[in-house]
């Protein structure tokens, strides 16, 4: 009888513990890997640790319960609640992915559970309930333990693959690279500058967001090669210190820094250590090369850094500017002068006019590396939206207007302007901004004051996540039964194609959160 409860025991809390640990693991990978994100996500998502007191409770009972049948029936029965709690609801965004260093703590905590059976195998049953209680019920902060455990493990990978790439980067003693960091726009500009180069280099860039060392790192030992001549190497951050990680890994010869804002301030804390983080790139190349600011950037243009620099923007205050713009549905045209030289005539189908501000930039770095502005007019025709920003999608006699990737005050207003562009019934979908530390509220707010003078029907993914932007709408006294509250994007973008309109209708996708919101 002991043996086949023993059996039962173990069973169930290995399910329950596979269940929890799977789940608290996407998690952990979505927040970045960090301690400290993970425990503000967990005091967030405080539901989540329901199971744990339940088996906490239980523990607390067990002292009282004499049956150990019944016992061990109610641990077995908490492990299928735990079970079917933790278990998905939906296909998940973006699913876990088995990298190797995911992997790895999924040994270390399978480990644990062993440990811990192994040795509680061996004390009296009742004890052992009350032992795997307490291990079920730590489950979701298991994972915390196995990347502490695991620290000096992934220390060492990292620091060989970083090394492995300043290895191959010293082998490429030609090779130019260009860092682009800033707080939104990065990636914009990445794309426009790598097809603006490839009229007369070969470039590599870094593919889609790989803006962290890692990503980087893969990048460079995946794919850079002898032949490669400009390396284009986007740059994020979210904490004091990266971008200076990154550079020096790269050590870029030239930079960009797009922009400077609140994104992140949840992790950066104050705007001054995200205008000193987003200047280590500026410092990194001070003395060798050239840093491009966007002058557009209040935050730029009273924090200029030392050492040589161009500005560029809309002004004529700015060594590059873009004047004659005209923004249309189809596209936008527009005349660049460059320190006195005036270039006419330049067309593309991107919409918006910071998008302009971001081709200007990379224009300005192309013309400064040697393309001419006139080589540029047919790359210009090429550069299409980078995806889920500002990407036109025709579904249909829909429109959709996918700025998914959009998380930020300066582009969730772009993108409004973008909208207000168009002809039709216009729809914006959103679940808000994040990451915005104790702004987050105002901030948002603000967006659904400005979406009311623009959209005919607003939907808000989330009640609780988009109340900001609910209050900001009615505060400018929108029509509250233009409002819909949506509990998913599914939900969402399913009432959008069920609302009625009289003419064509243009859906403004902006902002698409991740799993762990």
């Amino acid at each position: 009888m002991r043996l086949f409860l023993q059996c039962i025991l173990c069973a169930a809390a290995v399910v329950a513990y596979v269940f929890v640990v799977l789940k608290t693991m996407h998690m952990f990978q979505l927040n970045s890997y960090k301690a400290a994100t993970h425990a503000r996500w967990l005091r967030a998502n405080l539901r989540l640790l329901i199971p744990s007191l339940l088996f906490l409770i239980l523990c607390s009972l067990g002292f009282f319960i004499s049956n150990l049948a019944v016992l061990a029936a109610a641990f077995a029965a908490l492990c299928v609640v735990a079970v079917l709690f933790y278990m998905p609801v939906k296909k998940a965004k973006k699913p876990l992915v088995f990298t190797a260093r995911v992997n790895r703590m999924l040994v270390t905590c399978g480990v644990l559970l062993a440990a811990v059976i192994c040795f509680a195998l061996l004390v009296p049953i009742k004890l052992e309930v009350l032992m795997l209680s307490l291990f079920c019920a730590a489950s979701p902060f298991v994972v915390m333990l196995a990347n502490l455990i695991n620290a000096p493990i992934e220390a060492a990978v990292r620091q060989y693959y970083i090394n492995d790439a300043k290895k191959i980067l010293r082998g490429c003693p030609n090779l130019t690279v260009i860092g682009i960091t800033g707080s939104y726009g990065k990636t914009s500009v990445k794309y426009f500058l790598t097809t603006l180069l490839r009229a007369k280099y070969n470039v590599l860039m870094t593919p889609e967001s790989y803006n962290t060392p890692m990503g980087v790192v893969k990048t460079i030992r995946g794919e850079l090669r002898p032949t490669h001549e400009i390396f284009v190497c986007e740059m994020g951050a979210k904490y004091g210190g990266d971008i200076k990680e990154l550079c020096d890994i790269v050590h870029p010869a030239h930079g960009i820094i797009t922009s400077i804002g609140e994104q992140h301030l949840e992790t950066f804390k104050t705007i001054d250590t995200i205008i000193k983080t987003k200047m280590e790139l500026a410092d990194a190349v001070d003395g060798k090369g050239v840093v491009f600011l966007n002058g557009e950037s209040e935050l730029i243009r009273a924090n200029l850094p030392r050492g040589e620099r161009r500005i560029y923007g809309l002004s004529p205050e700015c060594d590059v500017y873009a004047f004659d713009i005209k923004v249309t549905p189809s596209g936008t045209k527009f005349s660049i002068c460059d320190r006195g030289r005036v270039y006419r005539d330049f067309q593309t189908r991107l919409i918006g006019e910071h998008n302009v501000v971001n081709l200007v930039g990379a224009m300005a770095m192309a013309a400064f590396l040697g393309v001419p502005y006139d080589d540029m007019r047919v790359q210009l025709m090429k550069i299409s939206p980078p995806p889920h920003r500002l990407e036109l999608i025709k579904k249909g006699g829909v429109l959709i207007i996918d700025d998914a990737y959009n998380s930020n005050p300066k582009g969730c207003e772009a993108a409004l302007k973008a909208l207000a562009l168009f002809d039709g019934f216009k729809i914006l979908v959103t679940p808000g901004m994040v990451e915005l530390g104790q702004k987050q509220y105002e901030l948002n707010r603000e967006f659904g004051a400005k979406a009311a003078g623009v959209c005919d029907f607003v939907i808000l993914v989330g009640e609780r996540q988009a109340k900001p932007i609910y209050d900001g709408l009615t505060s400018a006294g929108y029509d509250e039964s233009k409002i819909y509250v949506a509990v998913s994007l599914d939900d969402a973008m399913a009432k959008a194609y069920s609302i009625e309109a009289g003419g064509q209708k243009v859906i403004l996708l902006e902002n698409d959160l991740p799993d762990n919101y």
